[in-house]
C-alpha cells in the first residue's frame, strides 16, 4: 500500500492539540480570498487577505501570515510573485522562524494556501514546516478550541534564505517543456478553466499538451483532509504517466492550486518537480506564448 514519503509534513489535529504549547512550536493562519465578482477590469480576481478571518477566530496561539501582503514580489504585476530570498527571509523572520523553529501551517476551507507557503519555505531551504491535516475546517468541525486574542509577537528569528533550485520555474522552461520527452505539465486549475470554457486569465485555454489535475480534486471534500496516498497516486499515474525520475511542471493560475499538487507529488516520492510562478496570470496575457483549448 502507498504511503507518504515524509509523514512529519502532515501534522493531525489532535497532534497539534497536544503540541500547542510546545516552545519551539510555531503555528500560522495563511489564508487569502479571492473575489471574483470584485475583480478590476483585466485582472482574473481581486485578492483579499484572510487577516479578518483570523479576527474572528483562529487556532490559539496561531499568528497570521499575509501572502500578498508580506511574503510575494511588491512590484510583480501578478500576485503571488515569489519574492527575493532577502525579502522572504526578512519577513518570515519577522515572526519568529529560525533554524530550530517547528512551523505548522493552515488555512480555512482550502489548503492551497498553506502548501504555497509550505512550499517556499522549501525553496528557501526550510524543512521543518508541516500542513495542518483539514486544516481550520477540521479543526472547528472537531469542536477544538478557538481564540480572538491575536499571538504574542515573538522574537525575531534567524531564519537564514538558502535557496533551493528547481522548485520554481518561469514560462521560458515551460515553453521549452512543450512536448519534451520525460516531462509532464499538470494544471492544478478546474475542468472549466483546462478546457477553456472559461477564459478568466486573458485568452482561454491551458499551457498545451498539459493535462488536468484540478487540486480541489486531491482533498477529501468531508473534512478537506488530503486523500489517502494510494489515492492520490493513481490519480498521477492515471494523468501524468509519470515516472518519479520525469521532470513534473505543475501550474495554476498564479502558483497557488499549483503548490497542492506539487506537495503531494514531493509526498510520493516524484523528484523532480517545480511550480510554475505566476501560471495562467502570465502565460493567457503573453499573445507570444501558445495556448490550447478543447
Amino acid at each position: 500500500m502507498t504511503a507518504y514519503r515524509y509523514p512529519d509534513a502532515i501534522v493531525e489535529t489532535d497532534w497539534l492539540e497536544a503540541h500547542l504549547n510546545d516552545a519551539n512550536l510555531l503555528v500560522f493562519d495563511c489564508t487569502v480570498h479571492l473575489l471574483y465578482d470584485e475583480a478590476a477590469p483585466g485582472k482574473p480576481y481581486r485578492v483579499k487577505s484572510g487577516r479578518e478571518d483570523y479576527d474572528k477566530g483562529h487556532i490559539p496561539g496561531s499568528g497570521f501570515l499575509d501572502l500578498q501582503g508580506e511574503l510575494s514580489k511588491t512590484d510583480s504585476p501578478y500576485s503571488f510573485t515569489l519574492p527575493s530570498a532577502d525579502h522572504f527571509a526578512a519577513a518570515i523572520a519577522k515572526h519568529g522562524v529560525g533554524s530550530d523553529t517547528r512551523v505548522v501551517l493552515y488555512s480555512t476551507a482550502n489548503a492551497q494556501w498553506a502548501t504555497r507557503i509550505w512550499w517556499m519555505l522549501r525553496a528557501f531551504g526550510f524543512d521543518n514546516a508541516a500542513l495542518l491535516n483539514g486544516g481550520f475546517q477540521k479543526w472547528t468541525a472537531e469542536g477544538r478550541a478557538v481564540s480572538t486574542t491575536p499571538a504574542t509577537t515573538p522574537e525575531p528569528g534567524d531564519f537564514t534564505a538558502k535557496p533551493r533550485r528547481g522548485l520554481f520555474t518561469g514560462k521560458d522552461e515551460v515553453k521549452d517543456a512543450i512536448g519534451a520527452p520525460a516531462t509532464c505539465t499538470i494544471n492544478a486549475l478546474g475542468a472549466d478553466l483546462h478546457s477553456g470554457e472559461n477564459a478568466r486569465y486573458g485568452r482561454a485555454g491551458r499551457v498545451p499538451g498539459s493535462v488536468n489535475i484540478p487540486a480541489a480534486s486531491l482533498l477529501n471534500p468531508a473534512d478537506n483532509t488530503f486523500r489517502p496516498a494510494d489515492e492520490v497516486a493513481k490519480v498521477f499515474e492515471d494523468i501524468c504517466a509519470a515516472d518519479p525520475d520525469d521532470r513534473v511542471i505543475v501550474y495554476c493560475g498564479g502558483g497557488i492550486a499549483a503548490t497542492l499538487d506539487a506537495f503531494l507529488l514531493h509526498q510520493l516520492g516524484y523528484r523532480d518537480v517545480t511550480v510554475y510562478d505566476d501560471s495562467m496570470s502570465q502565460w493567457a496575457k503573453d499573445e507570444s506564448l501558445p495556448i490550447e483549448v478543447g
